[in-house]
């Protein structure tokens, strides 16, 4: 018999060997399985994850309130700055020429209306003797009166005599003479009257109007005074505005202002990045934001760090729609021809702060996040 040939003992113990090793593999296999499934099941399934992150901040645009020509830039990109910090100046002579124009104009205003109570004082005599006068002239239209009655009774009886000779032709001419005279001093009268009270009347619509312009205000809230002195005020402001300062703590980016340079009210010069606010934006697929709710804790960690530095956050808030929804041209498919796409739909997490300044981040580094979906941070 050959030496190769294996008897069937040999072969029959090969084959449970290879049975036992197939079962083993197969139970091992199963287990690993198993624990996956049980991994999944009550750790891995409450949790999700995205490497679509990045790092944002609402950043500070500063512009300028007033117009006018740049004499100072104090800062560079990338340089630290605070709050209160002075980034630009324009030149203030124009707002100081402004500002003493205004002063002027509050100074005219405010005797413009002493003159205003002055002149109501005046006005208030002037309608007392005007009222004088009037009183005087309807006296005097009284006395004419009567002087031309009594001239016209007189005449009136030498008329009646002249026939009979008892009245002389001198007398006669001297009664019609004092007739005619009375009857002109009555006219003359009538017109004084009329006149008297005329000058009245007109110094009463003076009073009148003079009145209107002090009425329910003194001399400080006169609405004049008031007008004056807010263009004063604004003035103040505008020259206070030419000295242009960060609005937060951060670092400046995308300067654009020049030494000399003139600026518009509005135009951009510079930008103030508060570092220091940093949160990330973070883009689930909707498929995977089923269980994520404000308030639950994530772990988040930057590429510029590696994995060496995770941060803690917390779900702060969701984006009201996708990034297709805002997008400056929607996707649109009339054709037909349609084909769903996952859409991601932005959620933002607050970041530590004590983290974050011990390790800092810029805006727009790629990140990763992982949500713990099985309850909220405290």
């Amino acid at each position: 018999m050959s030496e190769n040939t294996s008897s069937p003992q040999d072969r029959s113990a090969i084959g449970e060997r290879r049975n036992r090793l197939l079962i083993g593999f197969g139970g091992g296999l199963a287990v690993v399985s198993l624990l996956i499934t049980a991994y999944w099941f009550f750790y891995g399934s409450h949790f999700v994850s995205t490497d679509n992150a990045y790092a944002a901040v609402e950043i500070a645009q500063v512009t300028p309130a007033v117009s006018g020509t740049i004499a100072e830039v104090r800062v560079k990109d990338t340089q630290s700055v605070n709050k209160g910090d002075v980034l630009v100046v324009i030149d203030p002579s124009d707002a100081k020429l402004n500002l003493a124009q205004a002063e002027a104009e509050l100074g005219r205003a405010i005797r413009r209306v002493k003159g205003y109570v002055a002149n109501d004082q005046g006005l208030s005599a002037q309608v007392a003797a005007r009222e004088a006068e009037e009183k005087r002239a309807v006296a005097q239209l009284a006395v004419a009166e009567a002087d031309f009655e009594r001239a016209a009774i007189d005449l009136q009886r030498r008329e009646a005599l002249i026939a009979s000779g008892s009245v002389s032709g001198d007398e006669l001419t001297r009664v019609q003479s004092t007739y005619a005279s009375a009857k002109a001093n009555l006219a003359a009268a009538k017109a004084s009257a009329t006149q008297a009270q005329a000058n009245r009347s007109a110094t009463l619509g003076s009073k009148e109007a003079n009145a209107v312009l002090i009425a329910d205000a003194s001399e400080e809230t006169n609405p004049e005074v008031a007008l004056a002195r807010a263009k004063r005020d604004q003035a103040v402001i505008d020259l206070e505005r030419t000295i242009i300062r960060s609005p937060v703590d951060g670092v400046i980016a995308k300067r654009q202002v020049q030494l000399g340079q003139r600026v518009q009210a509005g135009s951009i010069l510079l930008s103030v990045v508060p570092i220091q606010e940093m949160h990330i934006d973070a883009n689930f697929k909707e498929g995977q934001l089923e269980k994520v709710r404000v308030g639950q804790t994530a772990s988040v960690t930057a590429d510029i760090y590696g994995s060496s530095v995770t941060y803690h956050g917390v779900v702060e808030g969701f984006s009201a729609g996708s990034g297709a929804a805002f997008a400056a041209i929607p996707a649109q498919n009339a054709t037909g021809n349609w084909i769903k796409v996952v859409q991601r739909l932005p959620v933002r997490i607050r970041l530590n702060a004590a983290e974050l300044q011990a390790n800092p981040l810029k805006a727009g580094l790629s990140m990763a996040v992982r949500i713990d979906t099985r309850m909220l941070s405290d």
